[in-house]
C-alpha cells in the first residue's frame, strides 16, 4: 500500500510538466501534419466514391451460381460459398492462405446439384478480413478489407479452407464474383466482375478504375474515398461503380475456359467442323501421337453431310463415334451406340484368350457344356487362328467398343475380349492345340447367347457399385491392405477413410502397406496427389499441366500452377514399406497417384502390365443429339517438361509374369507377389538394421559400474550408446529412468545379461513421453546387469541424465 502512494503522489507531481509536454507535441504535430494532408489532398485530390442506391450498406447478399461444365459437381459433398478475403490478389500472393477468422461461411439456399443454385450470406457487423492499403498515396493508411464471393469445396479438415482446399493458396480464378485474365502475359489477374470492400472508416481509398496498365492495385489506379461500412463495387463499368444497397445481388461467374462448349445448335457436319478447329489447337497430345487434323476431316466429314442429308441421327452417332476411335487417346470419349455394342458382342463361344509371355495366345476361360468345351477346346489351348487368319492379325482387326486407347497393351488386352464375340449364330472357325495335343486342330463354333465370358475378361469384373471409395482391411501377414476404387466418388468420405486408414496403421505400427489401384478409373488428379503427400515429409514438385493459350496460339504452362505436395499433418503420414498395385485399369488421377509414389522409390510398384496410359486433364463439348465429345485438353508433364504418362503409363517396378500358372491361379498372383515383396523387404530392413545395432553396440562406450540410486549424465551424439554395469541381489526391486531435462530427447533404455543377451527394453516413460523407463523391475538372483542407454534409431544428440532408484515391490 505504501509503495502504491508513493507512485501516485509521483505521478502527482509530474502530471503538470506532462500536461505540458502533451500539449507541446500536440501543436507541433499540428504544424507538421496540416500542411502535409492539405499537399496530399492537393496532389491526389481523391473525390468520394459516387454512390448508386445509397440505403446505408449492404447487411446480406444473395446471388445465383450458374454451371455448365460436366465435372462440376464430380466428388463434391460439401459446397460452400463464402467471402474471400482478396488481399492475396492484392499482393500478388500465390501462396496466400485466408485466415479462418476471415472466410464468412454462405448458405446454399437451392439444390446445389441443379444449375443454377442460389446462396445468401449474412455479412457480420465487422468482418474479419485483411486490411490492405490500396490508394497509392504515399501514406501508411489504415486500409480496406476487399472480398470476393465465391465458390468452394471443403474436403480436408474441419469446416474451414486450408491450405489443401485452396489448391495452395492464392485467390479464385473461377465461380466467384470476379473474373480473371487467361491471357499468358495477364494470366490470373483480375478483369472484371464485383468486390465486397469493407472500409472501417471514411477515410480510405479505393480504385475506380484499371488505369492506363489495365491492372487493379497498381500505381495508375484512379482512386476514390469510400464511406464507412460495406460497398458493392461492379468493375465491368468504367469507371467503377460502387452500389450501398442493404440487399445487393451478387452471381458467380463461370469463366469461358470451364463453361461447356456447346455446338448442338448447329447442323451435323458444322458442328463436326467446329468440333475438328476446336480439336486441332486444343488437343494436347498432337504433335505427340502425329495427328493430322486436316485428314481426318476429309475422311469423315462426307459421313457428316451424309447423315445431315438423310435426317438420320444414327449414322451421325456412329460417325461421331468413329472419328473419336481415330484419335488413340484412352481419354477420348465419342457416343456410345448400345445398338451396334449389343448386335456385335451379343454372341459368344463360351471362352475367354489372353497372351502369355512367352508370346501364345492361350485360352484362360471355359465355359462349361459352351461351344468351346463342346468341341474339345480345353483350358490352356493355344489359339493358332481366328477365321482363317493368324490370330494375331484376327485380334488385330477387331473391333473394341471400349475403345480408344492410349497405350498399345491396353489395346490388345481389350481387342482379345472382342476377338471371341460376334452376333449370335456366326459361324467362327478356329484352329487351336490343346496342352498335351501332338497336332492343332480346326473346328466351326456357332457363337451363342452368352455373357459368362465376356463379363470374365472384363477390366472390372467382380465390382458391384456397392463399394466404398477406399476400402481397407489387415491381412493375415500382419500387411494392411487397402483399395483405392476411385477419385472421383464423395471427397470428404474419400479423405476421412484415408486419414482413418492412417491413424490405424501408426497406431498399430503396421510395417508395410499395399495399395490396390487395379480398378481405380480416375478422377481428381489434385486428390490424387495429395492423398500420395500422406507417404511423404517433403512437399515435392510433381509435375504441370499445360493447356492452349489462344493469346499465343500455343500451349502454355504456368509456373504458379506447379503441381505439388501440400503435407498432412505428421501424426497422419506413415513411413512404413509400401506397394503398389496396378494394372491397365488404373487409369488418369490414378496414374499420378501411381507415379507420385515413384518418387523417391517411396513405393515399389507391382503389377502384370503399366497402367492405362491417360496423361492429360480432359474437356467436353456438347454436340447435336445431346451427345458429348470428351477430349484431352490439359498437357501433363513431369518436373523436366516431358510427357510422362500419356501414351506411356506407369511401368511396374516388381514384374509379375503372365503365365499359365498365374492365369490359372486359385489366388490372386499380384498381391501375392506384392506380400512376398514387402515381405523380404522387411526382412531385409530389419537384418540389416539388426546388423547396424550389433555393430552400433559392439563398440559402445564403457560408461563404468552403478549403484541402486545413483543419477550420472552424459552426452550422446548419432549412432553412440553408453553401457553401464549394476550389481544386484535377490529380492532388489529397481527403477531406471533416462531422458533430458526437457522431454525432446527420443531415448532407448535396454538390460543385458554379461552374455549379451537382452533381458528387456524400453523405448517410453510411464507418461507414454520420449524419455525412456523401466519401472519396478524385481531381481530374481544376484547378477549383473548391462544397462544401454540409447537414442531412437540411434540418431539423437544432446545431453541425458540417467538414474537408477530403488523401485516399489509388488
Amino acid at each position: 500500500m505504501r509503495q502504491t502512494t508513493e507512485r501516485q503522489t509521483q505521478s502527482q507531481r509530474t502530471a503538470p510538466l506532462r500536461s505540458w509536454r502533451i500539449l507541446a507535441l500536440i501543436l507541433l504535430t499540428l504544424v507538421l501534419v496540416m500542411p502535409a494532408r492539405a499537399a496530399l489532398a492537393q496532389d491526389s485530390d481523391a473525390p468520394s466514391a459516387p454512390i448508386v442506391n445509397d440505403e446505408g450498406g449492404p447487411v446480406a447478399i444473395e446471388g445465383d451460381v450458374t454451371y455448365t461444365n460436366a465435372f462440376f459437381t464430380m466428388g463434391v459433398a460439401a459446397p460452400m460459398v463464402i467471402l474471400e478475403d482478396q488481399a492475396g490478389f492484392i499482393d500478388r500472393n500465390e501462396g496466400f492462405i485466408m485466415p479462418v477468422e476471415s472466410q464468412t461461411l454462405g448458405q446454399i439456399t437451392s439444390d446445389f446439384y441443379e444449375s443454377p443454385f442460389s446462396y445468401s450470406i449474412a455479412l457480420p457487423i465487422e468482418p474479419q478480413g485483411t486490411l490492405r492499403d490500396v490508394d497509392n498515396d504515399g501514406q501508411e493508411d489504415e486500409g480496406v478489407m476487399t472480398f470476393a464471393v465465391a465458390y468452394w469445396t471443403n474436403i480436408f479438415g474441419d469446416p474451414f479452407l486450408e491450405e489443401r482446399d485452396l489448391f495452395g493458396g492464392g485467390w479464385s480464378t473461377a465461380y466467384a464474383s470476379t473474373r480473371v485474365s487467361t491471357d499468358a502475359a495477364t494470366k490470373r489477374e483480375i478483369v472484371g466482375g464485383k468486390f465486397l470492400v469493407y472500409a472501417p472508416d471514411d477515410q480510405q481509398g479505393f480504385p475506380s478504375g484499371f488505369g492506363e496498365d489495365g491492372l487493379l492495385f497498381t500505381e495508375d489506379d484512379p482512386i476514390v474515398i469510400l464511406p464507412q461500412g460495406y460497398t458493392v463495387v461492379d468493375m465491368d463499368t468504367d469507371p467503377f461503380t460502387f452500389d450501398r444497397s442493404r440487399h445487393p445481388v451478387i452471381d458467380l461467374i463461370e469463366p469461358e475456359t470451364s463453361a461447356l462448349v456447346d455446338y448442338s445448335d448447329l447442323g451435323y457436319a458444322e458442328a463436326f467442323d467446329s468440333l475438328v478447329d476446336k480439336l486441332s489447337k486444343e488437343y494436347a497430345f498432337t504433335e505427340y501421337k502425329g495427328i493430322d487434323w486436316e485428314a481426318l476431316r476429309q475422311e469423315f466429314k462426307p459421313r457428316f453431310e451424309e447423315a445431315e442429308q438423310n435426317n438420320d441421327p444414327l449414322e451421325y452417332r456412329r460417325a461421331l463415334r468413329d472419328i473419336s476411335f481415330a484419335i488413340p487417346d484412352g481419354h477420348v470419349g465419342g457416343p456410345f451406340v448400345a445398338e451396334d455394342f449389343v448386335e456385335a458382342t451379343s454372341g459368344g463361344l463360351g471362352m475367354a484368350i489372353r497372351d502369355v509371355d512367352d508370346g501364345r495366345t492361350i485360352v484362360n476361360f471355359i465355359l462349361p457344356d459352351g461351344p468351346a468345351d463342346q468341341a474339345g477346346i480345353e483350358l490352356g489351348a493355344e489359339i493358332i487362328e481366328l477365321n482363317g487368319k493368324p490370330v494375331d492379325e484376327a485380334v488385330d482387326e477387331a473391333l473394341a467398343y471400349s475403345g480408344p486407347f492410349s497405350t498399345a497393351h491396353v489395346r490388345r488386352l481389350q481387342k482379345l475380349r472382342y476377338a471371341t464375340r460376334s452376333p449370335i449364330g456366326t459361324e467362327v472357325e478356329l484352329t487351336y492345340k490343346n496342352p498335351d495335343a501332338d497336332e492343332p486342330i480346326t473346328v466351326t463354333l456357332t457363337s451363342i447367347p452368352e455373357t459368362d465370358s465376356f463379363r470374365f475378361s472384363s477390366f472390372n469384373v467382380g465390382l458391384t457399385d456397392f463399394e466404398l471409395p477406399v476400402e481397407y482391411n489387415k491381412l493375415d501377414s500382419g500387411l494392411g491392405y487397402v483399395k483405392i476404387y476411385s477419385f472421383s466418388d464423395n471427397e470428404l468420405l474419400t479423405v476421412q477413410l484415408w486419414e482413418r486408414l492412417m491413424r490405424s496403421l501408426n497406431k498399430d505400427k503396421t510395417s508395410g502397406l499395399i495399395i490396390d489401384m487395379r480398378q481405380n478409373g480416375g478422377g481428381s488428379g489434385f486428390l490424387a496427389d495429395q492423398m500420395a503427400a500422406y507417404f511423404f515429409d517433403e512437399p515435392l514438385e510433381l509435375g504441370n499441366t499445360g493447356r492452349y493459350d489462344e493469346s499465343i496460339d500455343d500451349f502454355y504452362f504456368d509456373d504458379r500452377t506447379i503441381d505439388r505436395f501440400y503435407l498432412p499433418a505428421e501424426d497422419l503420414r506413415y513411413r512404413g514399406d509400401v506397394a503398389v498395385l496396378i494394372g491397365p485399369n488404373c487409369n488418369s488421377a490414378c496414374e499420378f497417384f501411381a507415379y507420385d509414389m515413384t518418387l523417391e522409390d517411396r513405393a515399389s510398384i507391382v503389377g502384370q502390365y503399366p497402367t492405362g496410359g491417360l496423361g492429360g486433364s480432359i474437356d467436353t463439348v456438347l454436340m447435336p443429339e445431346a451427345e458429348f465429345f470428351r477430349y484431352t485438353a490439359g498437357r501433363a508433364v513431369d518436373m523436366n517438361g516431358e510427357i510422362h504418362i500419356e501414351g506411356k503409363g506407369v511401368p511396374p517396378t516388381v514384374k509379375v509374369p503372365v503365365t499359365e500358372e498365374t492365369l490359372f491361379s486359385d489366388g490372386d498372383p499380384v498381391l501375392d507377389a506384392a506380400i512376398d515383396h514387402l515381405l523380404s523387404v522387411g526382412e531385409e530392413a530389419a537384418a540389416a538394421a539388426a546388423a547396424e545395432s550389433a555393430a552400433i553396440a559392439e563398440n559402445a562406450q564403457d560408461g563404468g559400474e552403478l549403484t541402486i540410486g545413483d543419477s550420472v549424465e552424459g552426452e550422446f551424439t548419432p549412432g553412440q550408446r553408453v553401457r553401464y554395469t549394476l550389481p544386484v541381489v535377490t529380492g532388489d526391486v529397481i527403477s531406471i529412468y533416462l531422458g533430458d531435462e526437457n522431454g525432446e530427447l527420443d531415448t532407448v533404455l535396454r538390460l543385458y545379461d554379461t552374455d549379451g543377451n537382452v533381458l528387456l527394453e524400453s523405448g517410453d516413460g510411464e507418461d507414454g513421453g520420449v524419455n525412456a523407463a523401466i519401472t519396478d523391475l524385481e531381481i530374481p538372483a544376484d547378477l549383473t546387469l548391462v544397462i544401454e542407454a540409447a537414442t531412437a534409431d540411434d540418431a539423437g544428440e544432446g545431453a541425458y541424465t540417467l538414474r537408477v532408484e530403488e523401485g516399489q515391490a509388488p
